[in-house]
């Protein structure tokens, strides 16, 4: 009887213990948890909001990226200017290229129909007017093209730059080739990986 006793309380005093140190883990698990967390202080960046940000207003994207680029890295902001450029210069050449081409086809009508065309075509015999007309054609395709190729081409960029946000290139992270002698008699190559 004693004996069942004297297991009985040692036996609740062993789970006990163990139920202890189980819970002292977890805390101290969760405590890491916590821990963790405060030391990661990168705030998480959307690549898919630079995305529809470059998508519905162009250059916006590079906007969000250059607000939250950390101090010290190349900023984005500069890309603006050059985005807006590109679209205005494909643009004013889209309309150009349309206006000739539909000068140019009135002009081929008009020639066709007998009446008297506009004055700054008329060195053109008709020939030249339809060879004018699908060279502007062909032009004003290309530029529709340009305009289209700027503005993917700014959303890709806005894409690509938001996945680089974070992304360290500080000293500390090199790879280094070395000369050294090896044996004081044999030259060598030594490969340095540095990470942190």
């Amino acid at each position: 009887m004693k004996f069942s006793i004297v297991f009985l309380l040692l036996s609740f005093s062993a789970f006990g213990q163990n139920e202890n140190i189980s819970s002292n883990y977890y805390q101290n698990y969760a405590l890491e948890l916590v821990d963790s967390t405060q030391v990661d202080s990168i705030k998480p960046h959307s690549i898919r909001k630079a995305v529809i940000l470059s998508t519905c207003l162009p250059g916006a994207g590079q906007i969000y990226n250059h607000i939250a680029m950390p101090k010290g890295k190349k900023k984005a902001f500069w890309k603006v200017p050059l985005i807006y450029a590109g679209l205005g210069a494909s643009t004013y050449f889209l309309i150009k290229n349309q206006i000739t081409q539909k000068s140019l086809k009135q002009e081929y009508t008009n020639r066709l129909d007998g009446n008297v065309g506009e004055i700054q075509w008329s060195s053109y015999d008709d020939a030249g007017v339809l060879t004018l007309y699908n060279q502007y054609l062909n032009w004003r395709d290309l530029s529709i093209l340009a305009v289209g190729l700027v503005y993917i081409i700014q959303v890709a960029d806005a894409g690509v730059e938001a996945h680089f946000i974070n992304f360290d290139v500080s000293e500390d992270l090199s790879l280094t080739f070395d000369p050294i002698m090896m044996n004081l008699r044999s030259p060598g190559l030594k490969l340095s990986l540095n990470f942190r």
